[in-house]
């Protein structure tokens, strides 16, 4: 496998064809290095070291590689989230770790005299709507699983990661769906 040194300035409009897919590694490895970038906004060296995890994952995986799901696992606890649908605790904890990377908090709507935490839809839409306001969007992907994933760009990047998702085949959108 190649590697290659990308400038995270560069306008990867290289990286997407035609037809809406990636049909080769170069590419592959252009579009993920971009998402890296989005979900590590000013935090090279963070995204450098979650590069070398894809890049270890997809040389492991070989042909059987699914990109999302090793950026995923490249990201987790570190500028993504992944966890099961009903961690409403978990959830909370690796939100709050992400927020924190911008000296942000997240004020999570609590009772309490309440036994258990609220629904993971209402945190999600918590977190969603204070981190608007503070001009961070939160995204959530589908997994296909009994599991809540996602991670937080700038809000002027929404657009770009629309389009590095897409490419790499994430059914991703701002907020809950």
């Amino acid at each position: 496998m190649a590697t290659h040194e990308y400038d995270p300035d560069d306008n990867f409009d290289h990286a997407f064809h035609a037809h809406g897919g990636i049909d080769d590694e170069d590419a592959l490895e252009a579009v993920a290095w971009q998402f890296l970038l989005l979900v590590n906004p000013d935090d090279e060296d963070a995204a450098l070291e979650q590069f070398a995890a894809f890049q270890r994952g997809l040389d492991e995986a070989g042909e059987r590689a699914d990109p999302a799901l090793l950026l995923r696992d490249a990201t987790d606890w570190k500028a993504g989230f992944h966890v099961a649908e009903d961690d409403a605790q978990g959830l909370m904890e690796v939100l709050d770790e992400l927020a924190a990377r911008w000296r942000l908090r997240i004020e999570w709507p609590l009772d309490d005299d309440a036994r258990e935490a609220p629904d993971t839809s209402i945190l999600l839409h918590a977190a969603f709507v204070q981190l608007r306001e503070r001009s961070f969007c939160l995204w959530t992907v589908e997994t296909g699983e009994p599991t809540l994933a996602g991670w937080i760009t700038r809000e002027r990047d929404m657009e770009a990661m629309q389009l590095v998702a897409s490419a790499l085949g994430m059914p991703a959108r701002p907020g809950i769906g």
